[in-house]
Order: structure tokens, then sequence, then C-alpha cells
């Protein structure tokens, strides 16, 4: 008797009969036989003609009309084309996302001190009310204490050798010549500094962890020219070559949720928390700090039995929304939303915090010079040089929020009600 379900047996039957079709498995194991297309391209530099000129050449292989062309490449996208050169490949416009806010939120950071309005761009209702709900109730119990930990950017290149005993000779020799490296690699940039080479030896393979800081930027970039430099040096000076080396070889988290992320930090690491009130923890949340703390446990459980890495709600969520917003990468948020969240009762009250090991912001460079993306973050107070180390605590700060909130949706039963209201009968 068979145990694969019979869902599996019945696709795999519709799957085989579409398959003997002559047609299909023509064009799974031949191909079309048609001629390639000319790949799109447009000039490096975008310009309203360029836009013009590569939606000329979209209509001859996509279903694009007039309509799609003034909805993506709208009149104002068009008069301030060129400000996006810098920032994509053959730009054919640009793409509207809502954006709401959270706060005034009452941050006593470290570095952020004051109220804050956070913006956040999303299409996903309930949000940013969920964000804003969870703002207001820490600023009522008297603002949010956040503290930058540390920092430091990574880069992973590997190299191989013939054996073992020449990656120990390598490993000596970078030792030795580690400020020599540095000196290579910090001449690449004015702002990112080399602050450790962390060697990780397996056998004949040979990691170089090497973290930066990076001013007031988020340093990917960064960091990958500096090492690049730092790996010509050693290719050049090192006695003991290599057979071959990678400028990143996947050891140091980029854009990945890891367990090296969570220990040692790949960004800036901030912890933020509150203290709420009994009183306000009922009133707002419409739940006992009791209860609260039930699901607290109950969902810690079920992070470690699901083998997540940390123990949080939904960090992604408001990362997300605010990467968009604030023109940081978005693709950071794969590794920027692991991290904790803890619950405890003090004394009656509800001490809530976050732990975020990878917030990966910057208040210049990449996207934040956009002209959307600057307005948001004109409209927090933090643009431009000088403002990184406040930016990254205001968002575990909003991380915190959405912790406070959705714990106390899901906690008093609310968590249906609220999407089912917001979203789907608005």
């Amino acid at each position: 008797m068979s145990i694969i379900p019979q869902r599996i047996v019945e696709r795999l039957k519709e799957l085989r009969a579409t398959l003997d079709e002559p047609r299909v498995r023509q064009r799974l194991t031949e191909g079309s036989g048609e001629p390639n297309r000319p790949a799109l391209r447009s000039p490096r530099r975008v310009t309203a003609a360029s836009i013009e000129a590569l939606w000329q050449k979209i209509r001859a292989v996509a279903p694009a009309g007039d309509e799609q062309q003034r909805l993506l490449a709208d009149p104002d996208t068009l008069a301030s084309a060129e400000c996006y050169g810098a920032n994509i490949e053959n730009m054919i416009g640009t793409v509207k996302v809502p954006v709401g806010v959270a706060g005034p939120v009452r941050i006593n950071g470290l570095n952020a001190a004051g109220d804050f309005v956070i913006p956040l761009a999303t299409s996903e209702a309930a949000l940013v009310a969920s964000y804003a709900r969870g703002a207001d109730i820490a600023s009522r119990a008297g603002g949010i204490a956040a503290v930058l930990l540390t920092e430091g950017v990574l880069r992973s290149p590997g190299f191989k050798f013939a054996n073992v005993m020449e990656a120990g000779l390598f490993l000596e020799w970078v030792i030795d010549a580690s400020a020599e490296l540095k000196v290579a690699a910090e001449a690449t940039t004015r702002h990112g500094k080399l602050c450790a080479i962390e060697p990780m030896m397996d056998n004949e393979v040979v990691f170089l962890l090497c973290r930066y800081t990076t001013g007031d930027a988020s340093g990917q970039n960064m960091v990958t020219i500096a090492t690049e430099a730092l790996c010509r040096h050693i290719e050049t000076h090192c006695p003991v070559r290599p057979r071959h080396w990678f400028i990143e070889a996947n050891y140091s988290g980029d854009k990945k949720s890891t367990y090296l992320a969570l220990t040692s930090g790949r960004g800036r690491k901030v912890t933020a928390s509150v203290t709420l009130p009994r009183a306000l923890v009922e009133k707002y949340l419409h739940v006992s700090v009791e209860r609260f703390l039930d699901y607290s446990r109950m969902a810690s459980l079920g992070a470690m039995l699901s083998g997540q890495i940390g123990a949080q709600g939904h960090f992604a969520n408001g990362l997300a929304a605010f990467y968009i917003a604030t023109g940081q990468d978005a693709a950071c948020v794969s590794e920027s939303a692991i991290g904790f969240t803890r619950v405890e009762d003090r004394d009656g009250d509800l001490f809530i915090s976050v732990t975020l090991p990878n917030i990966l912001v910057g208040s210049v460079g990449g996207g934040t010079g956009l002209p959307s993306q600057a307005a948001a973050l004109h409209l927090l107070g933090l643009q431009g040089p000088g403002k990184a180390a406040a930016l990254a605590e205001v968002v575990a700060a909003l991380c915190l929020c959405g912790e406070i909130s959705i714990i106390g949706a899901l906690a008093a039963g609310e968590f249906t009600q609220a999407h089912r209201k917001l979203a789907r009968e608005r």
C-alpha cells in the first residue's frame, strides 16, 4: 500500500498527461526554435529620451501600451529622470507605493532623542495602523530607550590553497601583514575603516571575515571595493599563492539570515525597550499583562520549535516598509529581520525589549538621495551626514512598536478582527 498522499499522486498524473502533449514536450526539450530577441538595454545616462526609447523597444516584446507607459513614466518621473541614473539600469519609470506615517513616537536614545514621525511605504493594509498603535502606547509610557551597541559591515573573501599547510602559512602571513592590509583597504574610501580581520579556516580553504565601520552609509558597496583592494594586495605581496580566491565567498551573511549575523552582527546592532504600565496595557491593548505574557511564552516556544533564527513577531514588516520609504537596500531585510523580542513582568507592569544585530541603514548614499526617499528622511530629521546612528535607533524603536501591537492583538484575540476591518471590509 502506497504511503504517498493521494493529492501528490493526482498531481503527478496531471503533470504526466501534460508532458505527453507533443508541443509541450518539444518546448521543454528543444526550446521554441525561434531566434532570440536582442536584450533590452538603454544608455547609462538616464534621460526622458532614454526612457522613451526603451519603451519603444519594450512594445516589440511585451504587452505594453500607452497606459502602462503613462503610469510608470509619468511627467514628474520624466522631469527628474537624470537623478535616478546612479541607482538603476534600463530605467522605464517609477512605481508609486503608498506611504503612511506612524507616530510621533518618543525615543530616548543614545543618538536619537525626541519625537519622530516615521514614514512607512507599504501596500499591506493594517500595517501602518499597527505600528502607529504601538508608537502611541510606547510614547504614553514615557518613550522608548534605544542604544546603538556595535557596528561593522562584513565582507568575506575566500582563498583556496593546495593543502592545509599552505593555508596555515597564509594565515600566519595575514596576521603579520594586517597593518598593510588595513592601509590597502582604507585607501579606497574616505569614510570606511577596517576594524577587524577574523579568519575562518576549513582545511585548505581560508575565509577572511573583514569587518568595517562605514560612517553614515549603509556601506555595502564601500566594503566590497575596499576588500577588493585588500585581496589585490594579498595577491601581489603574499608569498603563499592561493589556487584561486573570490571577493565574497558566502560567509558574511550578505542578504541572508544566518547564525553568524545573529551572534556577531553584520551592520548596526541596536537594542530598544520600554516598560508599559499595567493600566496602559489594559486600556489600549485590551488585554491583561498576564495574558500578554502567556502569548509571549507560547510564541517563544513556537519560534524555537520551528527553528526561527532569533525569536520575534514581525520585524520584517516594519523594516521592509521603512527601508523602501527611506531608500535603504530592501533586500537587506532578509538579514536585518533577525533578532529577539523579550517580554517580562516588572512588578505588575510590562517590560518589552527588542535586539536587532543587523540593521543595515544609512543616512547618505544608495537610494537615500532620490527625491521621495530624501523627503522621507527629511521628515524624520535624519537626512545627510551624522545621522546614521540615530537612524538605526529609530529603526529598532519602530520594530519595538510593531511587537507591542501585534503581540497585544494576538493576545487579546483581535488580530483577525483588525485585518478584517482594515483590509477586507474597507
